[in-house]
Order: structure tokens, then C-alpha cells, then sequence
């Protein structure tokens, strides 16, 4: 392959510049507009389905225009079309909008039937999920009777999406105890229904009662809550929108605090009334006194990609090698990035731009604003790369241009002294901003233009970054290493390595032990590069590199294999483009291969400050802490040790080993709940089971990914020393049960209180039972905590409800938000008469007045992860 990929043509366009927003929505006057649904790639064509997206939207506008009491509607939405289906007349041409940013995903179900709606969320309550992705079949009508119309469920998902609201269903626990009653998790109270069991044998199927567990004082495993199909309760459509009449949310009024759903766990047993009530959305509009109009409808076809390199050669860029290390980048960009069939062209500048077509220009000193002859290069759906080291305090003159342009934005701060207002061009475009650091052994700047791969094209045709590592060697020292090819990719795989002073050894062996060759060498930009031909080797190769006094690094890119396998990919991102001290920063990692989510990965995020520091983080996907749900692929970890204001790179290692797996479906997921069937005429009808798709746990999945996670600006840092301001984590997966008789176990940290009434643990905390953890002595983090305890002035009897809350307490005393409030229901199982002959006897009663005899322990376990993280012992 040479310096320019075949299919790649020359193309000068025009500069603007942006910031990074992972969507396009706003609501003005009580109306969404800019939400951007795409249709995947790899969907077969089917002009319908566009159709359905429509009637969709249109059904779902006036339904949620009553549920949100007359404040919000849909008032226009992007329809994101293939670039391999047909094209049309009616099809224009995408500005801002592509697949990276779409809030809306049509996607083939993975696997076959699993064609539920679901939203994905990272955050914790009230902050915004990231995407609703939705199947063709169910876009179709074909799941009507398991998740009711489909406008009625794209409400349900935009709840979660928009609000940060979670299900009032659990699929894990479907019953509970509550004051000596068995009752199911609804919400609200008011749903009717019978409590049923489908037992099937031999072909024949027939529905009975549940029985009763002896030993948990609830229903035999399987048993279901069949809703009739003739209700008067309106609330909840966190529950089941599907039922006719729920056109609500649950209110503080009628919502059910003690059910064990993610609503009450995720937001301290409010209503989701009451979270959107919270939400911005709500706070800036008042109820409308009339009617919305129907949504309006844009049809998008993703186009050829048409990219910009603008970029810096002013004086400053002579500094630590800059010129240098940015030919190196951008010959990375053009030999693997940008993908086969783009457009590519490019534009330096100092005070002046030099661009060799007939470009309208104007400037703004140091900054070329370039702009399309409208006639013949529009710019919409055009992308930029703007990357410069220097400052410019009239960049904000262009901010209005880069508003109008409809080109997308990618800015690379390269140094201290970029511009600091550059990153707000990315955001006003939906572009990618990055920042890399002078330090050559990070490879910043390579992993920035490593990262600009394309958003609409398929994921087979991106380019997948496997490896990004740096060193500076002395005395002959070498760098070793090694770099996993997986069976999900290799194709146009390619070995790149930088020096900063002399050509060094190279030594590179494929997984069978062959020593390869043919490195292209380029002395003058100080790099030397290696195209593994076809599909490179599956397995472990490994790299020795030797020099003296100088730093080398390493950068290893690849394709998926096939289009028909979807390679495993990792995308990294962080809450908020600004940390304001002493706030902390999240940073999300997902790594998916297609739909499914590969669990148990290693994943180490490294975050470089403006000021050259490193600090490392192990993020986790536990469920705590962070990290928003237990086993969903995305992985978390809050970041609280700044050195200083001014920007931070993020940069992730994702490492699958030998307890590495790709799974079907892991955590509950955050979608409209599957009704089991219908009771009409005090008839149950069943609707079809539900796929049986939480068995299929995958295959180990063995790889090696890096990824950047861009950049952001961190203020208000004080002067070192930096005081201890961050308070421990909120808990919550705070969990209890009976063990035995007597024993409860739970998870937690450190100030424990009980209480038997839920609402007076919840509001006043402070004033609950507290329990004496005098003895208790915390190990490092990491590790598993069990404490024992027996509660004081409670008395247990049968059927008595605890409810347990706990607050974490750090070494300068400072407290974390109450957790999550566990629940526990004491159960005594009724003692078993001597078996007499006759079959038709009834079970006997349960002696609901009886008391446990003896002592009353309540075990208690959970693990610190440096951030209060816990988990289920």
C-alpha cells in the first residue's frame, strides 16, 4: 500500500470548527426537534420500514403530550437512511447528523427474536441515557400483544432516554414480601391481575395457581402476574405502557416505594414523576393550552465522506518536534483511517492558508475560515479536522459560520497554548475534540487521528485501533510487547512505529514464530510502517524494539474480518467536556461485539493532564460506584485526581483474556417490560414465551483494543496541595436476605441504619436506629468486607418488614448521599405436620403471629473499590 490509499481521491475544502455533543435535540417551545433515528447498515432494504418509523413517532407525540400533562411533543425528526440502499429524489443530503450521534438506533435483533425496545443508559437517576435502539420486527407490529403499540413503547424508552428514569418491573425478582402479604412488583398498586403458573409437559400445556415456597414465604419459581386486559388504573408507563389504560407516570401519590425495581433503587424510592419534574426539560417550559402539530419528517442518505486536514505549520509548531510528529499522524490517517472510496483533502496554514482550488477565504488571523463555493462543494455533512497548538482570542467571531455550515468539526488541541475556545466548535457540530500532550511516549497525537475514524459508515469498515504504546529507552534498552489479533478482525492490519532521533531495531513475529519483513522505512518523517497482507494471523504477535536516547512508540490499527462477523469494538467517552473542581469526571468505556456485551474484559483508562502527569484508572463494570448496571459491557470509574486546570486526554486499554466472554444478555436491560399474557374473561391468554436468550453466555473472547476517549477541560483546580473534597460514592446495590432463620446479608458501607418504616429511613436518616459498627476495620480496597451485627430495640416477628440504608464515611469524615434502601421481610417457614394418607388435605397455615427463637444476627458484606463501590457477598 502506498501513502495514499488507491481509492482515495484529493479534494481542498473549506475550515470551520466545532466541539463534541453526542446528541442533537433540543426542545423548544414544548417541542423535540433535531432527534436523529438511523436505520443500521446492515438492515436489509425495506422502503416500509421507513414508514413505520413515521406512524411510530406520530402515534407516540399526542400520547406523550398527555402523559407529560400537555408539556412535551415531538415536533421534527432526522431519518437516517443506508448508503447502500436505493437512492431517491426525497432523499437529502445529512448536515450534522450521523450515525455516531443518532438517539435512535433500527438494528437487526442479536440474536434472532430478541427483539425488544430498550435504552441505553450509563448515568445514574435524572441524567440522560445515550441511545433507544429498536428492531425492524417490532417497528413491523409484529410484538404487539408482548410491548403494546409502538408509539406507546418509544415513550416508555424516550422516558429513560430523556430523563434518566428507570423500569418499575423486575424481571430478576417478581414477587416480594411486604407486611406478611406476597406481593407483585407493580407500580402503581391500582393494576389488577392473578398470580398464575404455565406448566408444560408431553406438548400439552395448563395453567394453574402459584404455589407457595415454604422457604421464602413467596411464589414457586416461575410463577407470573398476568394483568388483566380490562383496567381503570392509568399509572405507570414505567411499568407497562402497554396496558389501554396507563397514559401516566407514577406520582409521589400513587407511586409504590417498597416494590424492588431500578426506579426505587436508582432514585431513593421517588416516582418517575418526580424525576422528570427535576429535569431541565420541565424546569424552562410550562403546559401548553393547545394542541401540537404532527411531527415533521427529514429524510437523510449518508453520502461519500469528504474530509479536511487543517492544519498548523506556524512557528510555534517547530516546538518538540510537532511539525514532525503531526506528518506522522496524518500519514496514519490516510494509509488506515479514512476509509476506502472517501474524499480527502487538505489545508496548512500560518497566518495565511495555502489551498490549491478555487476557495472563497477569509481570516481570522492565525485561523483560516474556509467555505465551500456553494455551487459546486456544499458543506453539509463535509468533516474538518482543525488541529493547532496556538492561541487566537477571536475565534468566537466564526461561531455564527460554523453554526450555518452544516460541516462537522474535529479539533486537535496539540500543547498547553491551543486556543481555548477551540473545543466549542466541536460541540456546536457534533465533532470529536482531543487533546495530545508534547509528551511523545503518551502517542497522543497519534491516538487523536487514530480515533477519526468515519460515523456512518459500517462498522466493518472502520478502521479499530488494537494498540497505542510509548517509550523512551536508554542504553540500548528495549521496548517488548505483544498485541492480540482476534478472529473478529485483521484485515489492512498495520504495524506503525515512530522514533524521535535514529531508525531503531525492529524485530516483529506473527503468532507461528515467522520473523516479518518488508517494513517501508521513511528516514525523513521517522517512521516505518508494515501492511500485513490479506487477513493477518489469529493470535499473539509479538515486537522488540531496541534504541538509545530517544523515544519510540508503537501503533497497531485493523478491519473487521468479514462483513458478516461484527469485530469487537471499544468507544470511550467522559460525562461532561468541563470538570469543575472538586466535581468528579466519569469515564465510560462499552465494549460490545455487535449488540452483545463482553464481560469480564481488563480495562485501564489513562488520563494525561495539560501539564504532562499521568494518572491510571481500573474501570469496572459491577454495578457500583460509577458504574450504572452490573454486566451490560459498559465499563466505569469516577476520576478525581486532578494536578491542575486546563485539558485532559483520555486515552483506554480494553485487554480480553481467558475469563473474557461475549454474552447475550447480562444485566436486566433498561426496556419495556415483556407481558407473559393477558387475562380476558377470566381467561389467561399467553402470548409466545419469551426467547430464552440469558443462557447463551457467549464465547471467551480473547483481544487487545485501545481507544481514545477525547478530552476535557478541568477548572477551579486549586494549588497543590489539593485538598480531600470528594466525598465516598452513593451505594447503590445495597442488597439483604435472609439466611437460614436468622441471617441477613447485605453489602454496604459504613454508617448502617434500620428502620421499619421506609419513608421515615429515607427523609430522616439521621434519625434512625443506628447500628454499632465500633468493631468493624476496613481492609484495602478491593477487597470483600463482612461484618456481623444483631439489632437492637427491634423486635422481629414474623412478617416484620426492615429496611436498611447505609452511608459511606471517608477518613476526613466526609459523607456520601444515603445509598439505595435494602429490604427485608422476615419469614419463618411454617413447621411441616407428619405426612398423612390422604392427597386432598390443604398445606396447613402459616402461624403469622410466631417469633424467631434466639438471637437475631443480620450478616452484612460488601467490597470497597476505592470509590465505595459495592457488591452482593
Amino acid at each position: 500500500m502506498g501513502s495514499f490509499k488507491n481509492s482515495v481521491f484529493i479534494l481542498v475544502l473549506h475550515l470551520l470548527e466545532g466541539a463534541l455533543s453526542d446528541s442533537l435535540i433540543q426542545l423548544n417551545n414544548n417541542g423535540y426537534e433535531g432527534i436523529v433515528i438511523a436505520i443500521d447498515p446492515n438492515v436489509p432494504e425495506d422502503e416500509t420500514l421507513i414508514q413505520h418509523i413515521k406512524d411510530m413517532v406520530t402515534d407516540a407525540s399526542p400520547y406523550l403530550f398527555e402523559a407529560t400533562e400537555k408539556r412535551f411533543y415531538f415536533k421534527n425528526v432526522a431519518i437516517l437512511i443506508p448508503e447502500n440502499w436505493k437512492t431517491k429524489p426525497e432523499y437529502v443530503k445529512p448536515k450534522l447528523e450521523t450515525y455516531k450521534n443518532a438517539d435512535v438506533l433500527v438494528a437487526e435483533p442479536n440474536p434472532t427474536g430478541n427483539d425488544g425496545p430498550y435504552t441505553e443508559q450509563m448515568g445514574g437517576c435524572g441524567e440522560k441515557g445515550d441511545r433507544i435502539y429498536l428492531t425492524p420486527d417490532f417497528l413491523a407490529g409484529n410484538k404487539l400483544l408482548q410491548y403494546g403499540p409502538q408509539g406507546r413503547a418509544f415513550v416508555h424508552e424516550w422516558a429513560h432516554l430523556r430523563w434518566g428514569v428507570f423500569n418499575e418491573y423486575n424481571n430478576d425478582q417478581k414477587f416480594y414480601l411486604s407486611n406478611r402479604r406476597k406481593k407483585p412488583v407493580i407500580c402503581s398498586a391500582g393494576i389488577t391481575g392473578e398470580t398464575v403458573i404455565e406448566k408444560c409437559q408431553g406438548g400439552s400445556c395448563v395453567t394453574q395457581p402459584c404455589k407457595h415456597d415454604r422457604k421464602t414465604g413467596l411464589y414457586e419459581e416461575g410463577c407470573e402476574f398476568i394483568p388483566h386486559k380490562s383496567q381503570t388504573e392509568k399509572a405507570s408507563i414505567m411499568y407497562s405502557q402497554s396496558i389501554d389504560t396507563v397514559v401516566k407516570f407514577c406520582t409521589e401519590k400513587n407511586h409504590n416505594k417498597e416494590a424492588p425495581n431500578q426506579q426505587n433503587t436508582k432514585c431513593n424510592r421517588r416516582s418517575t414523576w418526580e424525576v422528570i419534574q427535576d429535569s431541565e426539560d420541565f424546569k424552562t417550559t410550562t403546559p401548553m393550552t393547545t394542541q401540537p402539530p404532527k411531527p415533521t419528517f427529514s429524510l437523510l442518505q449518508i453520502g461519500q465522506r469528504i474530509v479536511c486536514l487543517v492544519l498548523d505549520k506556524s512557528g510555534s509548531m517547530t516546538i518538540g518536534n510537532r511539525l514532525k510528529r503531526l506528518n506522522q499522524a496524518g500519514k496514519l490517517f490516510l494509509l488506515q483511517t479514512v476509509e476506502q472510496g472517501s474524499w480527502v483533502g487538505m489545508v496548512t496554514f500560518d497566518s495565511a492558508a495555502y489551498v490549491q482550488s478555487e476557495l472563497k477565504l477569509s481570516l481570522t488571523n492565525s485561523f483560516t475560515l474556509l467555505c465551500f463555493s456553494a455551487s459546486k462543494y456544499p458543506t453539509d455533512g463535509a468533516e474538518i479536522v482543525l488541529l493547532t497548538d496556538g492561541e487566537d482570542n477571536t475565534i468566537s467571531a466564526c461561531f455564527d459560520e460554523v453554526k450555518q455550515s452544516g460541516a462537522i468539526i474535529h479539533t486537535v488541541a496539540l500543547g498547553p497554548s491551543a486556543a481555548q475556545e477551540l473545543e466549542e466548535m466541536s460541540k456546536m457540530t457534533g465533532g470529536l475534540q482531543t487533546y495530545a500532550s508534547d509528551q511523545v511516549q503518551n502517542n497522543g497525537l497519534m491516538d487523536a487521528f487514530a480515533a477519526l475514524s468515519s460515523g456512518n459508515k459500517a462498522v466493518s469498515q472502520r478502521s479499530i485501533q488494537l494498540e497505542s504504546r510509548g517509550l523512551t529507552l536508554q542504553n540500548s534498552q528495549w521496548m517488548n510487547g505483544t498485541v492480540t489479533v482476534d478472529s473478529t478482525v485483521g484485515k489492512d492490519t498495520l504495524f506503525l512505529i515512530t522514533w524521535t532521533t535514529d531508525l531503531p531495531q525492529i524485530l516483529l513475529w506473527d503468532p507461528s514464530g515467522n520473523k516479518q519483513d518488508g517494513f517501508v522505512v521513511d528516514t525523513n518523517t521517522k517512521m516505518a510502517y508494515l501492511q500485513i497482507p490479506d487477513i493477518a494471523k489469529i493470535g499473539i504477535w509479538k515486537y522488540s524494539l531496541q534504541a538509545s536516547s530517544q523515544t519510540l512508540t508503537l501503533t497497531v490499527t485493523s478491519r473487521a474480518s468479514s462483513a458478516t462477523l461484527p469485530p469487537v469494538t471499544v468507544t470511550s467517552k467522559v460525562n461532561k467536556d468541563t470538570g469543575k473542581f472538586p466535581s468528579p469526571m466519569v469515564v465510560y468505556v462499552k465494549i460490545h461485539q455487535g449488540t452483545k456485551p463482553i464481560l469480564r474484559a481488563k480495562v485501564t483508562a489513562l488520563i494525561e493532564s495539560v501539564d504532562g502527569k499521568t494518572a491510571t484508572l481500573e474501570l469496572l463494570d459491577n454495578g457500583a460506584g460509577a458504574d450504572a448496571t452490573k454486566g451490560d459491557g459498559i465499563y466505569s470509574r469516577y476520576f478525581t485526581a486532578y494536578d491542575t486546570n486546563g485539558r485532559y486526554s483520555v486515552k483506554v486499554w480494553a485487554l480480553g483474556g481467558v475469563n473474557t466472554a461475549s454474552q447475550t444478555v447480562s444485566a436486566q436491560q433498561n426496556g419495556a417490560m415483556y407481558i407473559p399474557g393477558w387475562i380476558e374473561n377470566g381467561e389467561v391468554k399467553w402470548n409466545p414465551p419469551r426467547p430464552d436468550i440469558n443462557k447463551d453466555q457467549g464465547k471467551q473472547v480473547c483481544f487487545s483494543r485501545t481507544s481514545s476517549g477525547g478530552s476535557f477541560v478541568a477548572t477551579d483546580v486549586p494549588k497543590a496541595p489539593i485538598p480531600d473534597l470528594f466525598p465516598p460514592c452513593k451505594i447503590t446495590d445495597l442488597k439483604a436476605e435472609i439466611q437460614g432463620d436468622e441471617l441477613i446479608n447485605l453489602t454496604w458501607t459504613y454508617i448502617i441504619r434500620i428502620s421499619t418504616n421506609i419513608l421515615e429511613l429515607r427523609d430522616k436518616f439521621n434519625e434512625s436506629l443506628q447500628v454499632n459498627t465500633t468493631d468493624l476495620i476496613p481492609k484495602e480496597a478491593n477487597s470483600e468486607e463482612v461484618f456481623v451485627f444483631k439489632p437492637e430495640t427491634i423486635t422481629f416477628t414474623n412478617g416484620t418488614d426492615l429496611f436498611i440504608a447505609i452511608q459511606a464515611v471517608d477518613k476526613v469524615s466526609l459523607k456520601s448521599e444515603i445509598s439505595n434502601i435494602a429490604q427485608v421481610s422476615l419469614f419463618i417457614p411454617p413447621e411441616i405436620p407428619p405426612e398423612k394418607p390422604s392427597p386432598s388435605l390443604p398445606c396447613p397455615d402459616i402461624n403469622i403471629n410466631s417469633t424467631i427463637p434466639g438471637i437475631h444476627i443480620l450478616k452484612i458484606m460488601w467490597k470497597w473499590l476505592g470509590e465505595l463501590q459495592i457488591s452482593l457477598g
